[in-house]
């Protein structure tokens, strides 16, 4: 049985995430002072996030929206859960496949600090969310 039953589920805790890396920008510069815009899209459920790191602060965009992303990402949304919880890492995940991407990767290095903060905050908000 997947993590999340819905999108709608999933962009809950994902809001509260984003909503506390928010509140640290100092951590995420890097980042938001990046011009990138990615995109991450889900799948069990179908789901799309669009991260804006054009300027400061760091705005996140739920559902699907038009336009470009300079890197795309896919996955399923259990193992973004899994990479978060530290039950999977990163790097197996990208070198094994299991986390589809376009555009380049060395622009991507620029998400570190921000994925960093994400990782940090998601434990404490299943917490506070009464997940388990």
């Amino acid at each position: 049985m997947p993590v999340y039953a819905t999108a709608d589920d999933l962009y809950a805790v994902l809001k509260e995430v984003f909503d506390r890396v928010n509140q640290k920008p100092d951590q995420i510069a890097a980042f938001t002072s990046s011009n990138l815009v990615i995109r991450m899209r889900f799948s069990g459920p179908e789901a799309e996030v669009l991260l804006d790191g054009r300027q400061p602060p760091l705005e996140v965009f739920f559902g699907t929206r038009p336009g470009g992303a300079d890197l795309d990402l896919a996955m399923q949304a259990d193992l973004l859960h899994k990479i978060w919880l530290g039950q999977t890492e990163l790097k197996t995940a990208f070198f094994s496949g299991q986390i589809q991407m376009k555009g380049n990767m060395l622009r991507a290095m620029k998400l570190a600090d921000l994925f960093r903060e994400a990782e940090a905050a998601y434990p404490q908000v299943l917490a506070q969310m009464g997940r388990t």
